[in-house]
């Protein structure tokens, strides 16, 4: 499981019972997930586009969305051991599909790696004026890269580390500012940008973190119950919503800007921009984790060669401070409404799929006590891209309710419905890729 460059973290084989941790430890990286500078970030896009109660609320909604997506595919993700590309196989997308997905998420995770690190560049070019923020973007990169590389264990202390700093940096922050300031006022400021509806801020809380709750799998395989799992989403994502998120609209009531280096700037100068970045490694790490993961399950899907997760990660680490280099943090807002319709029909499917239709549960279940993964998967499900498509288009055109909730629901709906009339069928049949010495089961799937 192990090269010279880093661990392969059972990129597309079962975690072992040996191998999991408490979920104390998996919650910290939940968490660390949420409360970064992207929180931050958006709580300071809501905060100048919205009052603090509209805020308030589209945080809420946005939180109760990812808590139900996260845990139902968390519990998945516990139960079998397995990535959520790799999971995509036997959860309604066969091995073409889940090929899309791993794609899909690598290329979408390695654009949010892009745009932490340009933003921390410029916070880093504030500390130290002497490198331009594209030489910093490409420090803090490759920088991040060499902790994922390493693997889950080298990012789970990096979670010890940074998440108690970045927590420090909201207390001296909101200390700092509320002296200036009384709650009730800044709760009762008018915004100062243009104003955003609770629909589009809720789609913004939703979608800013909607692939992050449709890769759970990706950290929840390391937990040992569904216990663990529910604790740690409740835990996590509660906490980093509410709290960084209504943190971010308070301050941005305060400054007057969405912008995050001014605000951070703004009320605990250059001492909080350092922690802030420090903070930033908790969200960056996981970006690049699992893009790395879902890109080994691509290459593997078309390529029919099981590469080194490792070094898939420091390729596309590369590739990420360069995007960060040339500056792509500029279609922030437009990159999260886009996530917003695009990927919940994923978990709308999965979800059916393993609990309602289970065509091939069974496939699963069988394989799961020897520790292996089932030897053969669908090539296609037609049914599923249709659906898939479908949902995705719902959400981006259909103006009534929450964008997100009606493309995840219209792709559960359809994919049930699907199921119940015999149309999820597998066509052709794909043999499983493992690592040296994995192993595999023996069952069939159900295949047309």
């Amino acid at each position: 499981m192990a090269s010279s460059l880093g661990t392969d973290d059972y990129a597309i084989t079962r975690v072992p019972a040996r191998a999991r941790y408490s979920w104390v430890s998996v919650a910290v990286q939940r968490f660390g997930q949420i409360s970064a500078l992207s929180q931050f970030l958006l709580g300071a896009t809501l905060g100048f586009g919205m009052s603090f109660w509209n805020a308030f609320w589209a945080i809420t909604f946005g939180a109760v969305i990812l808590e139900l997506v996260a845990i139902a595919l968390g519990v998945i993700g516990m139960r079998e051991g397995l990535t959520t590309s790799t999971l995509a196989r036997w959860c309604g997308f066969g091995q073409a599909g889940s090929a899309l997905i791993g794609l899909a998420i690598g290329i979408s995770l390695v654009g949010w790696f892009g745009i932490q690190s340009a933003v921390s560049a410029e916070g880093l070019h504030q500390l130290m004026p002497a490198l331009p923020v594209w030489a910093w973007s490409l420090l803090f990169g490759l920088a991040v890269t060499a902790i994922v590389v390493k693997g889950f264990h080298s990012m789970a202390w990096t979670a010890y580390l940074t998440v108690p700093a970045f927590i420090l940096l909201v207390a001296w922050s909101v200390g700092t500012e509320m002296s200036r300031h009384s709650l009730s006022e800044l709760a009762a400021t008018a915004p100062a940008g243009p104003s955003l509806t609770l629909l589009q801020g809720t789609t913004l809380v939703a979608g800013g973190f909607i692939v992050g709750a449709v890769i759970t799998p990706d950290m929840t395989r390391y937990n040992r119950s569904v216990g663990d799992v529910v604790k740690q989403t409740l835990l996590g994502i509660t906490l980093g919503e509410y709290v960084i998120g209504l943190i971010g609209v308070l301050l941005a009531h305060a400054v007057k800007s969405a912008d995050i280096i001014t605000i951070v700037t703004s009320t605990v100068g250059w001492v909080g921009v350092l922690v802030i970045i420090v903070g930033t490694l908790k969200i960056n790490d996981w970006n690049l984790y699992s893009s790395g993961l879902g890109l080994v399950n691509f290459v593997g899907t078309v390529f029919g060669r099981q590469v080194n997760r490792a070094l898939v990660t420091l390729v596309i680490g590369v590739v990420g401070s360069v995007l960060a280099a040339a500056g792509i943090l500029g279609g922030f807002t437009d990159f999260l409404i886009v996530l917003g319709v695009a990927f919940p029909p994923i978990a709308g499917i999965m979800v059916a799929e393993y609990f309602v239709v289970r065509t091939w549960r069974r496939e699963l279940d069988a394989t799961r006590a020897s520790g292996g993964v089932p030897e053969l998967a669908p090539r296609w499900v037609p049914a599923t891209l249709v659906i898939w498509l479908a949902a995705a288009l719902v959400g981006k055109f259909v103006t009534w309710g929450l964008p997100s909730i009606n493309s995840l629901v219209v792709a559960f709906v359809l994919y049930a419905v699907a199921g119940r009339l015999g149309l999820v069928r597998g066509y052709g049949v794909a043999r499983t890729e493992t690592a040296d010495g994995a192993p595999t089961g023996v069952s069939a799937p159900s295949a047309a």
